[in-house]
């Protein structure tokens, strides 16, 4: 599902990170720890194409995405990736199911039915019509899991999805996040301090300048 080959992000003279090399098979999580910056998170930006890499590449369905222009990796996004992000980043004006619904409006496949199945499978049945400041830190997050979830994405990657959340309300995320995943097949990508989210995952991977490297 994913294929990462000697990836390298610089500023300047000076690499965030280099020799990244990571395959991620189907329905497998992997989690990604390391040192506060190292570029964990710009490793994720990078394996989006929402940053630039110096070297190597990044392959979603055997596509090189680090090979396309913007438009193209922007409409590849949109159809294969799905994004859990710790601040929530969800539209203040539009409800839950709204919020939910969104990717499968921007790619013209509205499906009402397919948003309550996710957000009941999220532990959010009967929350549709409710707008997000109605809702607790660990409710966003599930709705944040929904909407990555809900146009069945190839690759999901997570930056910190329990960093903002007390440790029962952060098991609860992370059980739904990992079983969600799992039932459709995605790989998943998660950067966490947590060792306890880490420990949930197939793998654990740890970050460094010169690479990543297995962690256990």
């Amino acid at each position: 599902m994913l294929q990462v080959r000697n990836l390298c992000k610089r500023y300047g003279s000076e690499p965030v990170f280099s020799h990244v090399d990571l395959d991620v098979a189907p329905g497998e999580f992997v989690a990604i720890v390391g040192e506060s910056g190292v570029g964990k998170s710009t490793l994720l930006n990078c394996l989006a194409g929402l940053d630039t890499v110096s070297e190597g590449h990044v392959k979603v369905l055997d596509t090189n995405i680090t090979q396309l222009d913007d438009q193209a990796q922007a409409l590849f996004r949109r159809q294969h990736l799905g994004f859990v992000f710790q601040a929530f980043h969800v539209l203040p004006h539009l409800d839950v199911a709204q919020n939910v619904a969104l990717p499968l409006m921007l790619l013209g496949q509205p499906d009402d039915a397919r948003v309550q199945d996710t957000l009941k499978a999220v532990g959010l049945d009967g929350l549709g019509a409710r707008l997000p400041q109605e809702l607790s830190g660990g409710q966003l997050q599930r709705v944040a899991i929904a909407r990555a979830l809900i146009h069945r994405p190839a690759l999901i990657l997570a930056d910190e999805p329990t960093g903002n959340l007390d440790p029962d309300t952060a098991d609860k995320i992370m059980t739904a996040l990992v079983a969600q995943t799992r039932e459709h097949g995605a790989a998943c990508i998660m950067v966490t301090h947590s060792q306890a989210a880490a420990k949930l995952a197939d793998r654990v991977m740890r970050l460094t300048q010169h690479g990543l490297h297995d962690a256990t």
